[in-house]
Order: C-alpha cells, then sequence, then structure tokens
C-alpha cells in the first residue's frame, strides 16, 4: 500500500496567507492586449457597463479615450471623478486623484493604462502603485495592460520592434491580477482599424503602419500575449487544483519534471528535458529531493552547479524531501499538474538495485499510474556509484561498527545472565537492543544489528546451544520478529529523521527570515534597516557583508571589495543575475554577490566555507529580496517628502516673485516718469552733464524694469496663466518687430534677418512670441563679442514654424543645451547681471503654443536656438 498522499506544509501555509489577502483586499481584472489598438479600453468600459446594470456604483478613476468616439460614447452616464491638476515647470499636468477615489470608496474603479508614469510631485511615481494601494483599501479595480509593458517582456519587444519601452510594471502585478481578460485581434484586423482611423489619427497611423504596426511586429508581439496568458492561466489551474485537493495530473497541458540530483548524469537529463519542454512549447520543472543521506562537498557543488544549470536554461526549481526519491518526486508532480517525468537509467548491479528496493525509474513507473516517465540512458564513460554511496549512505561503516560494539557487549552480558533469565528473556534484551539503535543507525546498518542479534541468540543460547536449529515454533517466530521489528523500526526512524531535518531547516529558515523583517519593520531609517540586515547575514553565515548602492559602499558594510570585485558586483547588477563566488560566472571571485531589483549589490565574502548548499543559497536570495524591499521603500518614501518639499518651495518662489515683482513695478514707473519730466527741465536749463547722468538712470530704469517684467512672466507661467491670443500675422514681420524693439540694445546692423518671400500667415500670440526672440536676441548678444553678427531666420517645415536665432559666441559647455532653460542659470561666460530668467519664460511661451525650443552648438561658433511652433497657416491675399 502506498502512503496516502498529504498536503505540502508551505502550500497550505501559501494558502492560508492568500485567503487572508482576498479576504480584506480589492480583486483587481486586467484587460491584456498585444498592443495599443485592440479594445481594452473599449472592452473594460463595456464590462463595466454590464457591471452598473447589474447594480454595482462603478467609478471611472481616469480613462483614455484618445478621441475615438465609440470609446467616449461609452463614458457616458458612468460617474467620472475630476482629475488632479499638477503643476510641473510650468505646465499643468491632469493625474488619477486617487485621494479622492479613497474618500469615494466606490466597489469598482477603473483606471486605465496601469503602466502609465505619474507626473513629479504624484504620491507614487507609478500608475501600478497607485492601482495597488487602492486594492490594499478593499476597492475592485478594472485596468488595462499591453504585454510590451511587462517588465520581463520589455527588452524582447524593443528588439522585435526597435522601439524602446519606457514604461513597465513588474510581472507580479500582473500575477497578482485575480482575472485577466484577453483581448485579442488579428494582424489583419488591427491594421485595418488603424487605416479606418480607429487608432492614430491622421499622419500619425500612416506612420505607425510603416513602422511598429508591421504584420511581422504584430504577429510577434501577439503570440507573446498568448503565451503570457496561458502561464497565467496554467497558475491557475495549479493553484485551483491544490485548493481543491486534486491529485491530478490533469493534462490540459504538457508539463515537463526532471530528477535533479548531485549526479554527474544531471546535466544531460536537464539539457534533453530543455530541448524537449521547447519542442513542445511547454513548461518544466527541475526537482531535487533531500534524503537523510548526507552530501559531500564535492556532491554539494555539483548539486548546486546542476540546479544552476536549470534555472540559467529556464526551469522552475522545486525542492522537496523525503525517505523514498520516487515517492516524493511524484507527489511534487502531481501538486504542479506534472504530465511527463525524466528520469535517469539505472545504472546499479541487479542485487544492489534489489537491495534498495529497486531502481529509481521502476518505482517512478510504478508509483507514476497516470504520468508518462521517460528514461534516458546515461553518458558513455561515467563511472558507477559506489554501492555504500548510493544504497546504503556514507554512515554506513560507523553505523555497522557501532552496532556491532553494542550487540557484543549485550551478548556478554546476556551470557552471564541465562542462567537467571532463561533464554527466551535474553531474547527480549536483545529486541531492546535493536529498538534502541534503530533509533540512532542507518536502516542497512540496523538490519545487519538484527540479523547479527538472531544469529547470535540462535547460536549461543536457543538449545540445543553452538548450532543454528531451531526445534520450538515459538523460538523461530522470536527469531523471524527480530527482522521484522528491524525493518519497520528502520524505515519509520529514517522517515522521522527525514521529516525532523526537513522541520528543523523550516524552522532555522523561518526564524532567519522573522528575525531579518522584524528588524527591518522596526528600522528607523534606511541606514538602521541596512545595518540591522548586515548584521543579521554575518552572523547567519558567518561571513562579512557589503552593501553597494549606486556604486558606492554603504555605510553599514562589514566589507570593502577592491576594485576587482567592484567589477563582478557591477556585472550581477546589470545583468540582473548573481556573480562571483559559488556561481557560473565568475566564480574565483572573493564574494557572492547578488542583485538588489537593480537598486544596488548585496555582496557576502564567505571566511570559513567552501560550499553553499541550495538552502542556503535560496535563504540568502529571499534576504536579498527583503533588503532591496526595504531600500525600495525609504526611497519611495523619500520620493515622497522631496516631492512635498518641492511643491511647498515652488508654491513659496511663485508667491515671492509675485510679490516682489508687483512691489518693484510701481516704483519702478514713477522714477521713470519722473526722470522723463526732469530731462524736459534741465534740457530747458542748460545744465552741464545733465543729460548724461539722466541717460545712465534711465538705462539702469529700463534694465531694473526688463528684471521685474521677466519675473512677472515667470509667475504667469509657473501659476498657469499665460492665455494666449492667436492672431494672423506675417512670420518676417515678427523677426523685424522683435530687431526694433531691441535696437536700443544691439545695433541694427548686428541683426541680420534669414526668410523666405513665399511664407504663409500663421496663428500666434504675436506679443509672446516677440517677447521670446527679443529675449533669444538679449541673450545672444550677451554672450558674443560685440559688433559680431547675429542670424535670425524663419522658415517653414510641414506645419511646423521654426524660427532660429544664432550667435558667434563661446557656445554651449557639455549639459548645457538643457541647463540653460533652468530658471536662474547663468553660464559660466555670462556677463555681470541679469536674473538668469530669460530662457525659462522663452520655454515657458513655447510651451504654451504645444511648441519646443532646443539650444545646439553652431557649426561655425556660438550657439544656436531654435523654436518650433504647431501652427495653421493661411494664403497670404493677394
Amino acid at each position: 500500500m502506498t502512503e496516502p498522499q498529504r498536503p505540502n506544509p508551505d502550500a497550505l501555509l501559501a494558502e492560508i496567507q492568500r485567503e487572508e489577502r482576498t479576504a480584506t483586499r480589492g480583486q483587481l481584472k486586467i484587460f491584456f492586449g498585444m498592443c495599443p489598438g485592440v479594445g481594452k479600453t473599449y472592452t473594460m468600459l463595456e464590462a463595466a457597463r454590464a457591471r452598473r446594470k447589474d447594480g454595482v456604483d462603478v467609478v471611472v478613476g481616469i480613462v483614455e479615450t484618445h478621441g475615438r468616439k465609440e470609446t467616449e460614447a461609452l463614458l457616458e452616464g458612468l460617474e467620472i471623478l475630476p482629475r488632479k491638476e499638477l503643476e510641473y515647470r510650468g505646465v499643468t499636468l491632469n493625474e488619477m486623484d486617487i485621494d479622492a477615489i479613497l474618500v469615494r470608496r466606490p466597489p469598482l474603479v477603473l483606471v486605465d493604462e496601469l503602466a502609465h508614469t505619474n507626473a513629479p510631485g504624484s504620491r507614487h511615481p507609478k500608475r501600478y502603485q497607485d492601482v495597488l494601494e487602492l486594492l490594499d483599501a478593499g476597492i475592485d479595480v478594472y485596468s488595462t495592460l499591453n504585454v510590451q509593458h511587462l517588465d520581463s517582456r520589455s527588452d524582447v519587444v524593443q528588439q522585435i520592434t526597435g522601439v524602446p519601452v519606457r514604461e513597465t510594471v513588474p510581472d507580479s502585478v500582473l500575477d497578482q491580477a485575480d482575472e485577466i481578460e484577453l483581448v485579442d485581434l488579428t494582424p489583419d484586423q488591427l491594421r485595418k482599424r488603424l487605416a479606418e482611423g480607429k487608432v492614430y489619427l491622421g499622419e500619425r497611423a500612416a506612420t505607425a503602419a510603416e513602422n511598429f504596426f508591421r504584420e511581422e511586429n504584430l504577429t510577434a508581439l501577439r503570440e507573446m500575449v498568448l503565451r503570457a496568458t496561458a502561464e497565467h492561466v496554467d497558475q491557475e489551474l495549479r493553484d485551483v487544483m491544490r485548493a481543491k485537493r486534486i491529485t491530478g495530473p490533469w493534462k490540459s497541458g504538457q508539463r515537463l519534471a526532471v530528477g535533479v540530483g548531485p549526479s554527474p548524469y544531471s546535466a544531460a537529463l536537464i539539457r534533453w528535458t530543455r530541448r524537449i519542454a521547447g519542442a513542445l512549447d511547454a513548461s518544466w520543472l527541475a526537482v531535487y529531493v533531500e534524503t537523510p543521506r548526507s552530501l559531500s562537498d564535492d556532491e554539494k557543488a555539483l548539486l548546486t552547479k546542476n540546479l544552476s544549470l536549470a534555472r540559467q536554461l529556464g526551469a522552475e526549481v522545486v525542492m522537496t524531501s523525503g525517505e523514498d526519491v520516487a515517492t516524493a518526486m511524484v507527489e511534487a508532480s502531481r501538486e504542479h499538474n506534472v504530465t511527463q517525468i525524466v528520469v535517469g537509467k539505472p545504472m546499479r548491479t541487479s542485487l544492489l538495485t534489489i537491495l534498495g528496493g529497486g531502481s529509481l525509474a521502476n518505482r517512478l513507473i510504478r508509483r507514476a499510474a497516470d504520468i508518462d516517465v521517460h528514461v534516458l540512458s546515461g553518458e558513455p564513460g561515467q563511472p558507477k556509484k559506489r554501492f555504500a554511496t548510493a544504497v546504503v549512505g556514507q554512515r554506513l561503516w560507523r553505523d555497522c561498527s557501532v552496532g556491532i560494539g553494542v550487540v557484543a557487549a549485550v551478548t556478554a552480558g546476556s551470557w552471564c545472565l541465562q542462567a537467571v533469565t532463561g533464554y527466551f528473556a535474553i531474547a527480549l534484551v536483545y529486541l531492546l537492543a535493536v529498538v534502541l539503535l534503530a533509533t540512532k543507525l542507518n536502516r542497512w546498518a540496523t538490519l545487519l544489528v538484527a540479523g547479527l542479534s538472531a544469529s547470535l541468540w540462535n547460536f549461543l543460547f536457543i538449545p540445543p546451544i553452538f548450532t543454528f536449529r531451531i526445534s520450538h515454533v515459538q523460538d523461530a517466530l522470536m527469531f523471524v520478529m527480530m527482522f521484522v521489528v528491524a525493518v519497520v523500526m528502520g524505515h519509520l526512524t529514517n522517515q522521522l529523521h527525514t521529516r525532523a531535518l526537513g522541520e528543523r531547516r523550516r524552522q532555522q529558515r523561518t526564524a532567519a527570515l522573522n528575525r531579518l523583517l522584524t528588524r527591518v519593520a522596526t528600522s528607523t531609517s534606511l541606514e538602521d534597516g541596512l545595518r540591522q540586515a548586515v548584521g543579521e547575514v554575518d552572523v547567519l553565515f558567518q561571513a562579512h557583508t557589503v552593501v553597494l548602492l549606486d556604486g558606492q559602499t554603504h555605510s553599514s558594510s562589514t566589507y570593502q571589495p577592491d576594485e576587482k570585485e567592484r567589477s563582478v558586483a557591477a556585472w550581477a547588477q546589470d545583468k540582473g543575475v548573481p556573480a562571483g563566488r559559488f556561481t557560473d560566472t565568475l566564480p574565483d571571485a572573493g564574494a557572492l554577490y547578488l542583485p538588489l531589483r537593480k537598486l544596488g549589490v548585496l555582496g557576502i565574502s564567505f571566511t570559513e566555507r567552501t560550499t553553499l548548499t541550495l538552502d542556503e543559497r535560496e535563504l540568502l536570495e529571499t534576504f536579498a529580496g527583503q533588503i532591496a524591499a526595504l531600500i525600495e521603500r525609504y526611497r519611495l518614501i523619500e520620493n515622497a517628502q522631496t516631492a512635498r518639499i518641492t511643491e511647498e518651495s515652488e508654491k513659496l518662489h511663485r508667491t515671492l516673485l509675485d510679490s516682489v515683482s508687483h512691489e518693484l513695478k510701481t516704483p519702478l514707473a514713477v522714477i521713470g516718469a519722473a526722470t522723463d519730466g526732469l530731462d524736459a527741465q534741465l534740457t530747458d536749463a542748460g545744465v552741464p552733464l545733465a543729460k548724461t547722468f539722466l541717460d545712465e538712470i534711465k538705462q539702469a530704469n529700463k534694465r531694473l524694469s526688463r528684471v521685474v517684467s521677466n519675473l512677472l512672466d515667470m509667475t504667469r507661467i509657473e501659476t498657469g496663466r499665460v492665455p494666449l491670443n492667436l492672431e494672423w500675422c506675417e512670420p518676417v514681420e515678427l523677426l523685424r518687430s522683435a530687431a526694433e524693439q531691441v535696437s536700443n540694445e544691439i545695433s541694427a546692423e548686428r541683426i541680420r534677418i534669414h526668410a523666405s518671400g513665399d511664407l504663409p500667415l500663421v496663428r500666434v500670440d504675436v506679443g509672446l512670441i516677440e517677447q521670446s526672440l527679443c529675449n533669444l536676441l538679449n541673450n545672444a548678444a550677451a554672450h558674443s563679442p560685440a559688433g559680431s553678427p547675429i542670424e535670425l531666420s524663419v522658415q517653414m517645415e510641414e506645419k511646423m514654424l521654426v524660427l532660429s536665432v544664432a550667435d558667434r559666441g563661446v557656445g554651449l559647455g557639455p549639459g548645457e543645451e538643457t541647463k540653460v532653460f533652468e530658471k536662474f542659470y547663468r553660464g559660466p561666460h555670462a556677463r555681470p547681471g541679469g536674473a538668469g530668467l530669460g530662457l525659462s519664460i522663452v520655454q515657458g511661451f513655447v510651451k504654451a503654443h504645444n511648441g519646443i525650443i532646443s539650444a545646439e552648438n553652431n557649426t561655425g561658433g556660438g550657439a544656436v536656438f531654435t523654436i518650433c511652433l504647431p501652427v495653421e497657416t493661411a494664403s497670404k491675399p493677394s
């Protein structure tokens, strides 16, 4: 009879924790598609309207229709929460108001575009983090996602399409989804929608059809989204089977498992399984069953190498424990819905196979029932396992010696007691010795002790003595009983020993994780948390630890890597995989380096260890995951605090600018009027040098007036109060008017205007564009030699008005192409005076027109500032 299958304690614990989370947590449904335009938002709105008809209170947190009329029509009748306005560099951005949703607390909220990056100043950098907060608050969420935004698929999508993916969502978010609905279209159907203007409008649709939306790209993306959905459904099936205690397997799809151990044959089995899984398009497991037999250092190293190979080839590694490898492997296979098991061909002799209870392949075939078993031969020339190592274990000779010594002592004592107790009582003494030894010795040693005890009792104590003949039935029964008790006790003892080892390892791992989580949770700062975590790693693994953040050694570290070690750490962080000691990548390094989710690297330098077991490796990786979560948490807190401080600082800054500007404007106007009146009177009086002094006062007044005007303009930009007064004008007149306005500061001979005569009329805010050109001209004059020419040009490129101002000055230094547009930035070669606001104001006025401004070095020396404005055009009247 086979032992009834017991549920895995870890699986039960995970199921209980999952049920506890889902009891209070909201439900997440993701509408999943291969790319924009397949109809995710449309399908989500249809599902929301159906829920609303069922009486569910549905609220729209944020939905992007992108001008699609069919989608906009589905929003009618749904409650739409107002968006939150955020100011960023003079531009007003609209984002989802998560606080309004939490106050409203609807049963279901719609949150479009899960991978969206929130505007600076938002509570969370990413929209999926907003969704996680809503779920934790018990609110159900409907959202949409493209496969290209999955973190694990983004690099593949970029390789296929050539388009970089800048917004990604961790795969764990998709794994947390309670329901995934695939929204699918064929590439032909999607390209037809694109041509009909249902995805993008105008020229953008034609450009997309020639690039991202090529048929081959869409076919590859469709395959990726189907595979991702199938993987999620497969995981759901296994969760349901585990929850319902369904033994399986259900052959709804192929799933392979390969047995892995400290054997030189395992690598060949792993590679063969990978090839078959690829041919069948199936997922696969690498299963290691830990038995009571202790492993040598060489075997531990080989086991770690084999499991690392399985991970590298894409296997899911499953570790379990048990006395019988075949039984444990079948249980693990049923738990993971495996349909095919791969195992090596037996390499033992017939006698050893019988003594071992039959070969692993034969035992698997007997126990697997409806699971297919592939039996592969080993590679030629591989050494066969020794009997002592493969069958009875490394403790055999020690245990046999102990058993023989105890039996000898019992025999000597029994010989002295036989006259008092009789020979039958001596059998009970031998039986007691066998039972006690069975709790300590290897089962093969226990069997030897039982046989030796029975033989000595028969030979020395059962009449006739010194013979092996047994005359009475009760003596024969006692003789047989010793063997039965030995076998049963050996089996039970090994089972208990195996379970005790497994429970002890789980307890040690749980205790270590609890200590780490407790210390991290009670930490008051990132430094304190990392110091506690490093101390735990150092004590538990008797090692020295380093935490590298942004390439710098954190102060909590107890190990200082040299340049060579830092290069290994940098490789681990860049590739996102472990490297260094005890790995297949740069194994000669002095420490093991584990990536911390691209945030940094955890390095462990072991002082006395020559090997690292798989349990210890997994525990270290779990520690690294918790440390990464700690760093990420404090960085999010720091970012939130920085955003809040920045917002308050910007608010104070705008208030100060507004107040100071208005306070200065009135006295400057009075000074201007007074100097004009005084100029007229002094000219009539003929006072010597009066004209010179008055001119200096007027120039200073103009300079102050320009500074105050700039401050007022910056205040208008940052508060979003830049209304556009659009009117038709000739582009060349914009240039001439701007040159005339700066004629007092820049001579007309220096400004050279270039414009073709066939330019159409354009519709812009003439005042803002003229002021922008004036600021650019003054900037060019301030950064170029006196008398050098300033080129002012205008042209049309498609529907864009392109204005440029070029000088012959010192040009821009490295990185100044963007810095020059920052508020109060003054270059190293700037002349004294000025507040550094002129170019910031130009950028604000250009953005108000939905245009862009750029700066670059001029090929002939100096700098070129270019303004590109999307404009309406009209023909000049004849």
